[in-house]
């Protein structure tokens, strides 16, 4: 079982968080069963149970679940404008990780690179990492107006939760920094009004979320000591390595030093690698001692066809395992130039339909009675090689916890001790000071040894460069939405020598603009406030 249920009672209206506050009107609803904030806060517990909010943001988009009504936001399909669902696609479906077969939109124009300001699901996330920045912000102005006169452990408890609501602030400020670079900017010092939210540079935004992740880690419970999939210090520690791992994309400064000062941190404080990496990815991951933060589902509780539900039954179809979910919706899948990383050709399917290489971290689907290797129509998704590798099912193939058919009970890993590992060494490779050359090959060879079941796999300190860590990163981290972020620090996103099968809306894969390393400000947006600038190229 879970160990704890992302359940949401508390209704935070997002016309309030995000139209004007005019005096006159400021009169409460005659149906006392409409949440506000003059009653959302009506007493201890409720505190608690706005933060899951927050949390749940990332896993469901509205109020009801089942799969609809109530949306948090009006004029998106809450299943459709999922934060974790518009996420994953635009870090993952962008690269050589994953194509999709749908016709939906604009949805091919990911993995083409051929994206434009008006594209629905580039405003899809935009609009999600707002409104968790929003909902953030409210709640964090209401424990400032409560903190004052609470004492004792709801005290103690007040000053967590505003802690937890910083990191979760922090992190779709990440999302906003990687994914757009100059943004709109509101704190809770905004407060609930007309006015054109400003525009900050990615160098503030930057120095801002470096500057909450440490003020806010004393206030944090200690690593390993929160209820599961609620952040501590250690998810802390986590997203500042993210962000100083980063750096000279985002700011044009090498912070590989800093990155590994944080990456130490995480390492020592009790995490170990899972050694069951299929275990990662199954029902029952929350068992795993290798996640230090993830996002949770439970196949009764967070019921919405995006998120893991979405990611497993997509990723499913033309004769593929069902693995604890009642049917596949045949989307999205890999390409032939993401296989070979583990040596993997078709030839390696000539006699059964799923392959695991030496290194067994490769999760492989393709059948060559039915399927396609090259992908000569994208709109078909049995072309192509399927992935296996996150299942509804526990490591030990039993039904998941609060098991539904549809619904997954999967949690999503976004942050783990293996990506840890692969982070250090890469601060090493790039020169940062305050690690060392052989523990970053032992950091590695620990991973490839899991991946193998021997030291076949191990390599040398002469073997670990930036093209082995960027190949290796996509061994291990594959479809858990870094790709994007890897490709565009080690220059292969848009326009560096690296290209892939369908790339630039070509076959062969062609580069693109480096400008496509950003995504555009939703056109929107940017009409609607005067402040915003568009993004070079668009």
């Amino acid at each position: 079982m879970k160990k704890i249920k992302i359940l949401a009672p508390v209704m935070l209206i997002t016309a309030f968080l995000f139209s004007s506050c005019v005096k006159d009107l400021n009169v409460e609803p005659i149906d006392p069963n409409v949440n506000t904030l003059n009653n959302v806060f009506k007493n201890q517990a409720a505190y608690k149970q706005a933060l899951a909010k927050i949390y749940a943001s990332y896993a469901i988009s509205g109020q009801t679940g089942g799969g609809g009504g109530s949306a948090d936001i009006a004029g998106i399909d809450e299943n459709f404008g999922n934060y974790l669902r518009q996420f994953w696609g635009l870090q993952e479906l962008s690269t050589d990780e994953a194509i999709i077969a749908w016709d939906d939109a604009t949805i091919k124009d990911f993995h083409w690179q051929t994206w434009s300001p008006n594209d629905v699901f580039v405003t899809a996330l935009y609009s999600r990492v707002f409104y968790t920045i929003t909902i953030a912000n409210e709640f964090i102005r209401n424990v400032n107006d409560k903190i004052g006169s609470a004492s004792g452990t709801f005290l103690t408890d007040l000053k967590a939760f505003r802690a937890e609501a910083r990191f979760l602030r922090a992190l779709s400020y990440w999302h906003a920094i990687d994914m757009f670079g100059n943004v709109p900017f509101v704190t809770e010092n905004d407060l609930p009004g007309a006015f054109f939210p400003k525009r900050i540079s990615r160098a503030d935004l930057f120095a801002y979320i470096e500057s909450e992740l440490k003020d806010m880690e004393a206030d944090l419970v200690p690593a390993r000591q929160n209820e599961y999939a609620r952040a501590d210090k250690a998810a802390d520690w986590f997203l500042l390595s993210k962000l100083y791992l980063n750096a000279k994309v985002y700011i044009g400064q090498e912070k590989y030093t800093e990155a590994l000062t944080y990456l130490k941190q995480v390492i020592a404080a009790g995490y170990s690698i899972d050694p069951n990496y299929e275990r990662l990815f199954d029902a029952d991951n929350n068992q795993s001692p290798e996640i230090v933060f993830p996002i949770a589902f439970d196949g009764q509780n967070t019921q919405q066809y995006g998120g893991m539900t979405f990611i497993l039954h997509a990723s499913n179809g033309g004769g593929m395992p069902l693995s604890g979910i009642d049917g596949g919706w045949g989307g999205i899948r890999t390409i032939k130039d993401f296989v070979s990383k583990f040596g993997i050709t078709e030839s390696n399917f000539a006699s059964t339909t799923q392959y695991k290489s030496a290194d067994k971290r490769g999760m492989f689907f393709f059948d060559k009675s039915s399927w396609q290797w090259e992908i000569t129509n994208v709109g078909t998704f049995t072309q192509g090689i399927g992935v296996t590798k996150f299942k509804n099912v526990t490591s030990t193939g039993a039904a998941a916890p609060n098991a539904h058919a549809t619904f997954v009970s999967t949690d999503f890993p976004l942050f783990r001790l293996a990506d840890a590992y692969l982070m250090y060494a890469e601060c090493v490779v790039r020169g940062g000071s305050g690690g060392d050359m052989n523990t970053a090959v032992n950091y590695v060879n620990a991973l490839r040894q899991r991946a193998y079941g021997n030291t076949s796999g191990n390599i040398t300190s002469a073997q670990l460069t930036l093209p082995f860590l960027l190949d290796e990163r996509g061994r291990e981290l594959y479809w858990e939405g870094h790709r994007r972020t890897d490709l565009i620090r080690f220059g292969q996103f848009s326009n560096g020598t690296y290209v892939w099968e369908w790339k630039g809306k070509v076959k062969a894969g062609t580069q693109v603009g480096s400008f496509r390393d950003l995504y555009p400000i939703p056109i929107n947006d940017l009409n609607a406030n005067r402040n915003l600038i568009q993004n070079v190229g668009y």
